[in-house]
């Protein structure tokens, strides 16, 4: 039908209408190469890839398939060797990769964004995980009807995106014996004080669950929502608990060997720390 439209245009002397970019653009005429699998999120990357690989993103600024935080936890936790992890925002693998490479005997990470799931299935694709399964959904959903029986759960970058972070937190405990947790946390001091993010927080809230009252602030993405790569969570806002109500909901929860590391309250992005815990 293209063809015959543009002979019949060329017969009557008319310039044929000019395609838009459209679903033919998504092909690749090239021989396949990891690159171009890489390549079709071109533009939308947190991670970079690791070292020697031979690989690249764009931006790829983070170096999250060689991350300090995840060998940090594997030392923590005595090894993952033949272990079962589950591990919730994966984001775009680098860690699934870091933690089959440690030996796990078996990853299961839940993502909910589309676009970070597909950049998973790539990365899993490109350096051929064989012990690591994605699923896509709402790891809260997950987690409330799975069975548990995991050896650790592997929670990076994800608290500080959830709409209900306490909640997250009390289903912790019923999955494995075993945790790391990264994330942001709000520093009334440090994130009032510091002008390119104060203005995404609300005022200082408390709740309460399971008889343990914490903290909180309503935190707004804002402008990042328009970039296509954004790997928030799955609302315009979520909610920041403080340092003290994370810790003490977990020694609440009945995590009783707590380790801490990472801690980062000049981070950019607002002040952040790493914790393993185990029950």
């Amino acid at each position: 039908m293209f063809g015959l439209g543009r002979r019949k245009a060329a017969e009557s002397g008319q310039e044929p209408p000019r395609r838009e970019c459209g679903i033919l653009d998504a092909y690749c005429m090239e021989r396949p190469a990891p690159q171009q699998m890489l390549d079709i999120f071109r533009g939308e990357w947190s991670s970079k890839m690791p070292a020697g690989c031979g690989l690249s993103t764009a931006p790829g600024h983070a170096p999250l398939f060689e991350d300090d935080r995840v060998a940090w936890a594997v030392a923590q936790a005595g090894g993952v060797a033949g272990r079962r992890i589950l591990e919730l925002g994966p984001l775009e693998g680098g860690h699934s990769y870091m933690l089959e490479k440690a030996g796990a005997a078996e990853v299961v990470a839940v993502e909910a964004n589309q676009r970070s799931l597909l950049k998973c299935l790539c990365i899993k694709e490109v350096f051929q995980l064989r012990h690591v399964r994605y699923l896509f959904g709402d790891c809260v959903a997950f987690m409330e009807h799975d069975a548990g029986g995991w050896d650790m759960v592997f929670a990076s970058g994800i608290l500080y995106h959830m709409k209900e972070p306490a909640r997250f937190l009390r289903l912790l405990p019923r999955m494995a014996p075993r945790l790391l947790l990264w994330t942001h946390y709000f520093d009334e001091r440090i994130v009032r004080g510091t002008p390119a993010i104060a203005h995404k927080f609300g005022p200082l809230q408390t709740g309460t669950i399971d008889g343990f009252a914490y903290e909180f602030v309503e935190q707004q993405y804002k402008e990042a929502l328009g970039w296509s790569g954004f790997c928030g969570g799955s609302a315009e806002t979520s909610l920041w608990l403080s340092r003290d109500s994370i810790v003490g909901y977990l020694g609440h929860l009945g995590y009783r060997r707590i380790e801490y590391g990472f801690e980062t309250p000049d981070h950019p992005n607002g002040p952040a720390f790493a914790l393993y815990a185990e029950r």
